[in-house]
């Protein structure tokens, strides 16, 4: 089958790449002429886990391509996947901008019967407004005899493992009004059949509200454990003791209750703000959603005022902190917690010396004022204390003994909890985690 996917961002291009590894010529399109001459070298613009391998081999293959004329993407596709950006406005509603910009454009270039697909996180009813979109240039440009289909996919893909997560999906969900275009996104989608994938096949409205309700969700559980974890703090319980109970009832299960400091990334911000913001125009309160976002604010004020706790204060001190991206395995700094935590601990006073294995020139965008080093013990050299911020592996076994020697004084701030505070005690040091 032939695919044109419209953005070559973190979902357009695994998307991309993994369909062509199914065997469908796939060509991704993107506006940005530099990236795109990246990619037909076979240069990810991401750091992304297995997508340079699949990137390679279909490009080599034949079946992946990249090119910045969309109109011609669109005449020689037959579904087109949207997966261009989505961002918050400031008043917390999603900019459709880019969605209306290729509605217009596939609206005046039909040249035959198309499935268009929508990948990005879009508020519900989108598809709605995507198809008038399109009839309008379609009629524009003397089309109307051409049919096209709307439908919703939405992406469940987790920075750092993506590829895994395309290709042994928990389930796939399709938003569709009418069956031919159920029956093609299920073809495209068989060669997941032979490992039993569940396809959910739903109304458009459903399937749009499906993404925001499971990251909401998640997001929720995220903050519900921080929360419980600064109660921890207050009472002396331990919140791994905590979380690892809750995690064995099969009601609840083990997994986003790890406490930190708040929740992070190009999705949960975003999406559980635009739920808040786009229930309100069809007059319904999200209260619950509200509530985590205005906490999981606070979760990052909290981790700068325990930093400057343990250093009796910011104003003049150096402090060290290990990991600037959201999660470990991926280089994305987009509301990443460390990132805040930062900022907030620049307003107080103190100078940054920081480190990632990854995200460091991300960071240098988001950043300023701040030492980046090469490696942790630069990190800690003088420091009043040393943040870990993002539990990358290679912060879990580091020498100890050469960070005690190298901080000003023995500070730990672990906003992870990769180590245990009886180890740390033993080893001499000012520790403390989240909720231990």
């Amino acid at each position: 089958m032939r695919l044109a996917v419209i953005g070559t961002g973190y979902v357009g291009l695994v998307t991309g790449a993994c369909f062509a590894e199914f065997g469908n010529e796939v060509v991704c399109v993107d506006l940005d002429r530099d990236k795109i001459m990246g990619l037909r070298r076979g240069q990810i613009p991401f750091f992304e886990p297995g997508l340079e391998e699949v990137v390679l081999r279909n490009l080599r293959s034949g079946r992946l391509s990249f090119s910045t004329d969309t109109q011609e993407a669109v005449t020689r596709s037959s579904v087109i996947f949207l997966a261009v950006q989505t961002p918050s406005r400031p008043d917390g509603l999603t900019d459709l901008s880019f969605v209306e910009q290729v509605a217009r454009t596939i609206g005046s270039c039909l040249n035959g019967y198309k499935v268009l697909v929508t990948k990005s996180t879009v508020p519900v009813k989108t598809a709605e407004e995507l198809r008038k979109r399109v009839e309008e240039a379609r009629s524009a440009a003397g089309l109307d005899q051409v049919d096209f289909s709307v439908a919703s996919n939405p992406e469940f893909l987790r920075e750092g493992s993506a590829v895994e997560d395309f290709m042994r999906p928990d389930r796939i969900v399709v938003g569709t009004d009418d069956d031919a275009a159920a029956a093609i996104l299920r073809e495209l989608y068989a060669p997941l059949s032979l490992t039993r994938v569940p396809f959910v096949q739903t109304s458009i409205e459903t399937a749009e509200l499906i993404k925001y309700a499971s990251n909401a969700f998640l997001a929720t559980k995220i903050t519900f454990i921080n929360e419980i974890a600064n109660l921890c703090e207050q009472v002396g319980a331990d919140v791994h003791d905590v979380s690892r109970a809750m995690g064995l009832d099969g009601r609840i299960g083990p997994k986003f209750l790890h406490p930190g400091a708040g929740y992070g990334g190009s999705c949960f911000p975003k999406d559980t703000e635009s739920l808040v913001a786009f229930s309100r125009e069809f007059g319904v309160e999200q209260r619950i959603v509200a509530a985590v976002c205005e906490a999981n604010r606070a979760q990052r004020e909290r981790a700068v005022e325990k930093i400057a706790g343990m250093t009796d204060g910011l104003e003049g001190r150096t402090i060290g902190v290990l990991g600037l991206s959201y999660k470990p395995n991926t280089d994305d700094v987009r509301e990443s917690p460390s990132i805040h935590v930062i900022r907030g601990l620049q307003q107080g006073g103190a100078r940054i010396r920081c480190f990632d294995p990854q995200a460091l020139e991300n960071a240098r965008t988001e950043l300023s004022d701040v030492h980046f080093c090469r490696d942790a013990y630069e990190v800690a050299e003088n420091a009043s204390a040393l943040v870990l911020a993002t539990e990358w592996n290679e912060f879990r076994a580091l020498d100890l003994g050469r960070i005690k020697k190298l901080l000003a004084e023995p500070v730990i701030v672990d906003l992870r909890n990769i180590y245990e505070p009886s180890e740390m005690a033993r080893l001499g040091f000012r520790y403390v985690g989240v909720g231990r």
